[in-house]
């Protein structure tokens, strides 16, 4: 079966198809960087315009390149949540509307459970059960796993995301939008141990975590410190090493807790490498095994979308003939599929 995902919850535009036999067959991705930029991060309703005219054209691309049609499309997986309310209704919209026309399955996907499953996409995939790091700009989760839809919620942030405390520590920095990556960049540039930042919630048992605090003691430090371009750079390097000292530590925590012998990474975080030399090191150590999407499929993407919906049609999962969107969903409210999928 071929599965047409379409992902529209933020800033980013993702087509992909997918065939159960064959894997993934062709993706393409617009990103609203440059769009929203001027502004210093998402407009929604800019973001929701934009996915208007991006994601026809962009699905016509996608068959395109895979050489497919309707005809051999045999289900059509959304992202419903969470995000942005607007942008999900762009890409809910026009997948419904597209099933509806061709007479298939659609199906509402749940962001974090696509990006959990992202890994799967790759050569070498992880067998259940397995912890997953869930780590973006919005979610920062520990999750249990035991099979598709089988979550237990270990720990997560009870304030910030990390990538929202990479954000905002990047503007008091003074570097451009998407402040993340950039932080990361300059970080390279850094001298480490010149600043010394906490490792939240560490020092007490439990998986939860608290980023806030580490961007308050970011915000006193470029207050106090000198302006020149190396002091900027080791505050960033020191930043960045307490963030994913601290992912680490919990990280380590939940694998020890739950007996699992494989940890999965997802989400826009997991792009960053220091995070990964971290995790891997962590895993050598332990004996376990870390398994990490490309770079491409850590971000959000169609391709992760549209293999999660091929998991949940293959179950027999399907929506009615409406449609809606949830901008607040949490992961753990899932349901397992119906009857069990490969």
């Amino acid at each position: 079966m071929q599965v047409l995902g379409i992902e529209t919850s933020c800033d980013e535009t993702g087509i992909a198809l997918y065939d159960g036999e064959r894997g993934l067959l062709a993706h393409a991705l617009h990103s609203q960087v440059a769009l929203h930029a001027r502004y210093g991060g998402v407009v929604p309703e800019l973001a929701s315009r934009d996915h208007i005219q991006r994601t026809i054209p962009l699905i016509r691309e996608v068959l395109a390149e895979a050489n497919s049609d309707e005809t051999k499309i045999g289900g059509i997986a959304y992202t419903a949540g969470p995000g942005l309310v607007g942008a999900l209704l762009v890409g809910a919209a026009v997948g419904r509307s597209l099933a509806l026309a061709w007479d298939i399955p659609a199906v509402a996907v749940h962001h974090m459970e696509a990006h959990l499953l992202a890994p799967m996409l790759e050569p070498d995939p992880p067998d259940f059960p397995f912890v997953a790091l869930l780590v973006s700009g919005g979610h920062t989760l520990l999750i249990e796993v035991e099979a598709v839809g089988h979550y237990t919620l270990l720990g997560e942030s009870l304030d910030d995301a990390v990538g929202e405390a990479f954000d905002k520590t990047a503007k008091l920095l003074g570097l451009d939008y998407p402040g993340g990556p950039a932080l990361a960049k300059l970080a390279t540039q850094g001298q480490p141990g010149r600043f010394h930042f906490p490792r939240p919630m560490t020092d007490r048992p439990g998986l939860d975590f608290s980023f806030s605090g580490i961007k308050t003691h970011a915000m006193n430090t470029i207050r106090k410190a000198p302006s020149d371009p190396q002091t900027r750079a080791d505050i960033a390097r020191g930043f960045e090493d307490a963030v994913v000292d601290t992912l680490r530590i919990k990280c380590k925590r939940a694998l020890e807790q739950s007996g699992a012998r494989a940890l999965v990474v997802g989400g826009g975080v997991g792009a960053n490498q220091r995070l990964r030399a971290a995790l891997a090191g962590l895993a050598e150590k332990t004996g376990t095994r870390v398994y990490f999407p490309r770079a491409e499929f850590c971000t959000d993407n169609g391709a992760m979308v549209a293999y999660a919906g091929y998991r949940r049609l293959q179950a027999g999962e399907a929506v009615g003939a409406g449609f809606s969107v949830r901008p607040r969903w949490s992961l753990d409210m899932l349901r397992p599929p119906t009857r069990p999928t490969r």
